[in-house]
């Protein structure tokens, strides 16, 4: 069912709005470098977790629920190990919203809320 012509004229209003409000993020997303998976800990991490699931079976298998709680722990550890992301020799965990990387702060989420209001703040008063 095609859009009629009031729908069409608004879901272009809304999109131009996103793309003026957001062309960071926009920006951001149509050239970010794309990242190399770290197949050393998607392979790691897979290994991990085949031999969690043998240990999970086997505890099953001999009626012990701490092998097999302790099988699930193993495999859980591995899956997230290989889907974790990967980094480079040095390279912070933590990521900021431009997509880079930075060292933790003590603050915590505080500063990053407060961008959040301030960007809604601004955004409420550009609709007026």
């Amino acid at each position: 069912m095609p859009l009629s012509e009031h729908e069409q004229r608004l879901l272009d209003e809304m999109e131009r709005n996103l793309y003026q409000n957001d062309a960071d993020f926009v920006a951001h997303i149509s050239h970010a470098p794309r990242r190399r998976s770290a197949y050393r800990s998607i392979v790691l991490g897979v290994l991990v977790a085949v031999v969690g699931v043998a240990a999970l079976i086997t505890g099953v298998f001999l009626q012990q629920p701490v092998i097999g709680i302790l099988g699930f722990l193993v495999m859980f550890a591995g899956v997230l190990l290989a889907i974790s992301p990967g980094r480079r020799r040095g390279e912070p965990a933590t990521f900021t919203e431009g997509g880079g990387t930075a060292p933790k702060r003590a603050k915590g989420s505080s500063d990053f809320m407060d961008r959040l209001g301030e960007r809604w703040d601004k955004r409420q008063d550009g609709d007026r």
